[in-house]
């Protein structure tokens, strides 16, 4: 207990999955938390369930592939709490089909860019610049393995690569800073999102592909699993570290 006493934290997809796990552990380590996503009945209920557990949180909506929004969440994170340690980029979705090249449409495309690349990158360019001028803070990106092996719908692969990318990027320029970011590649976990995906919708040669590359017949990710490493990441344990791309996944992709 206590790993974040005094730190805050903002957590986007906060509403359910690795979010909602990360942000009610973040909570039970001392962290006053903001947690952001679209679905705010959901959202409303998670901060619910950490004040009631002694914990100080706050519900902010944010869609994140709107600018304005990343920017008023940064704010609003400030306005209550004065200021922001920790920022964990986890929002982000899925393609429906793990569609290969020949058959990515322009709407997949589009709408995993616009989430999982530019959202990410919009609210880190918001978070950044308070912990730059403050000279301390850890950002951890929720990326996939998929943007690790390129095992995925190629849209898919192509948002969360560039997450891998600009987690290097942003460590590299902030090193000197005392900020920090690493990223995360977790592979199957069991959330309500990745559970929704109907197999009738997969691209059979994609799948057929990655079977060939990976050992499929190993345990999928749990929330809390992941909630786990990103403490780590977030806490002042791991203070050396930062520009690091860390796959989670018992082993399935080695």
């Amino acid at each position: 207990m206590g790993r974040l006493e005094g730190k805050v934290a903002l957590i986007t997809g906060g509403n359910s999955g690795i979010g909602a796990c990360a942000a009610e552990l973040f909570a039970k380590e001392g962290a006053k938390v903001v947690i952001s996503a679209r679905r705010v009945e959901q959202l409303e209920a998670v901060a619910e369930k950490i004040k009631a557990a002694g914990g100080e949180a706050l519900a902010v909506p944010c869609d994140i592939s709107k600018k304005e929004q990343c920017s008023q969440a940064v704010q609003k994170t400030v306005e209550v709490f004065g200021t922001i340690d920790i920022l964990v980029n986890n929002a982000g979705v899925v393609d429906s089909g793990i569609e290969a090249i020949e058959k990515v449409t322009d709407q997949t495309i589009d709408n995993l860019i616009d989430i999982n690349t530019k959202g990410t990158l919009y609210l880190t360019r918001e978070a950044a610049k308070i912990m730059l001028e403050k000279k301390s803070g850890s950002i951890v990106n929720i990326s996939s393995v998929a943007g690790y092996s390129g095992g995925g719908g190629v849209a898919y692969v192509a948002s969360k690569a560039a997450v891998i990318g600009m987690t290097k990027n942003i460590a590299m320029r902030c090193a000197s800073e005392n900020v920090r970011c690493n990223a995360l590649c977790p592979g199957s976990v069991v959330t309500p999102m990745t559970m929704n995906m109907k197999k009738e919708n997969l691209d059979v040669n994609m799948m057929g592909a990655m079977a060939k590359h990976a050992d499929l017949t190993l345990p999928v990710c749990k929330p809390d699993e992941i909630a786990n490493a990103i403490l780590f990441l977030a806490s002042d344990e791991s203070a050396a570290i930062t520009g690091q791309v860390i796959v989670i996944d018992h082993g399935a992709n080695i």
